[in-house]
């Protein structure tokens, strides 16, 4: 059981006429109350992390939120771990967020940036932290994030494990916020992707779908749109929908085929043209077939409406592509019948219509002089 923090007596009586830090608009009861609303959410995470539940690495936690740093200990079972660290944000959507009130989304967003990205070295999710910055709290608004992230969490076998909370006004307009989230993950020396010495051509590109534009590319999305008036309201559900959590799928697909998957790629800012070729050897290209997989509704619906280039969707936008693997030929077949059967069984994977497809190879350049890149065709 985790220590508990120490009782710190009532609260001082200031002197009449004394300088208070509520009046520069920073309410340390507006901050006692979001604490205890961060340890209620991250409670759940942590008792399923200490238990190796939903698909969670056990790990045994050290000590209570509330210190100056989160502890515990490595889950057992590894030779030469290696840990991995991440760490990024949500960006502009959070504007939309504000706008139509739609915050519990965010918060997923938040950890799926991360945990995916440390997914792509074939690794698992240990803990999470979470930065909330904003002008003023609004402990409603700060609940429903925070549940977002503490959900999310649980899809990926985390545990939230800590955070900061920070009011600023003056920095931030009353009612704005702004997030960042860092993901601390695990992996095995000898299973840590991408074996890039491995990828030759005739692999296969598995891609996983999107749930839609994930949280890259809102600063375009919001300036193709100035007058939010005019989208319909299914298309912004469609706009706030969640960056799905691919941990438990890749996860299960990496412990059946320990070694066909060579690579990952998590499509985020840049798109497909940017992210394959950080996992591409010298002399080869990932090269897509265009139309071997769905663009989800709203992407077809905005790339209908303002007449989007190819180009843009590859390359700000994730062309309906959320997460791609690198795997041999020989078992690419085998992989998407498995993924199949693992997806259409799953609650999260059936209500964001996420699937696997064949969408690719790997190929050699003509010019091996060339860095590697990404041809769609």
């Amino acid at each position: 059981m985790p220590p508990q923090m120490p009782d710190l007596g009532p609260k001082l009586d200031y002197p009449t006429g004394a300088a208070q830090y509520s009046e520069a608009g920073v309410s340390l009861e507006r901050a006692d109350r979001v604490v205890e609303i961060a340890k209620a959410q991250a409670e759940r995470t942590q008792q399923l992390a200490q238990q190796g539940q939903h698909n969670s690495a056990s790990i045994n936690l050290l000590n209570a939120i509330g210190g100056f740093a989160s502890a515990f200990e490595l889950p057992p079972g590894y030779t030469q771990p290696v840990l991995l660290s991440s760490c990024d944000g949500v960006g502009t959507k959070l504007k939309w967020a504000l706008e139509w009130g739609v915050h519990q989304a965010v918060g997923q967003d938040l950890v799926a940036m991360s945990v995916n990205d440390v997914l792509v070295h074939g690794g698992r999710p240990l803990a999470f932290l979470d930065y909330y910055a904003t002008g003023r709290i609004e402990p409603d608004v700060f609940e429903a994030v925070l549940k977002g992230i503490a959900e999310a969490c649980t899809l990926a076998g985390c545990a939230l494990v800590g955070g900061e909370t920070a009011e600023m006004p003056g920095m931030y307009a009353q009612q704005d916020y702004d997030l960042a989230g860092f993901c601390l993950g695990i992996v095995e020396k000898s299973k840590m992707l991408p074996k890039i010495n491995q990828i030759q051509p005739s692999d296969v590109l598995i891609g996983l779908t999107a749930s839609g534009f994930h949280s890259n590319g809102y600063s375009l999305l919001r300036h193709l749109f100035p007058d939010t008036s005019a989208i319909p309201v299914g298309m912004k559900e469609a706009f706030m929908r969640a960056t799905p959590i691919y941990v438990p799928w890749v996860q299960a697909c990496l412990k059946q085929f320990p070694d066909a998957i060579l690579a990952a790629a998590h499509i985020t800012g840049g798109g497909l043209l940017d992210n394959l070729p950080r996992v591409l050897p010298v002399g080869v290209n990932a090269v897509f077939d265009w139309g071997s997989w769905p663009l989800p509704e709203v992407m077809q619906w905005v790339s209908e409406e303002k007449q989007l280039s190819r180009e843009t969707l590859t390359h700000t936008f994730n062309a309906g592509l959320g997460f791609v693997l690198i795997v041999r030929e020989a078992q690419a077949a085998e992989l998407l019948e498995f993924f199949s059967g693992l997806l259409s069984k799953d609650k999260n994977a059936s209500h964001n219509q996420i699937n696997a497809y064949r969408v690719g190879s790997i190929q050699s350049q003509i010019n091996l002089s060339s860095p590697p890149g990404v041809i769609i065709q």
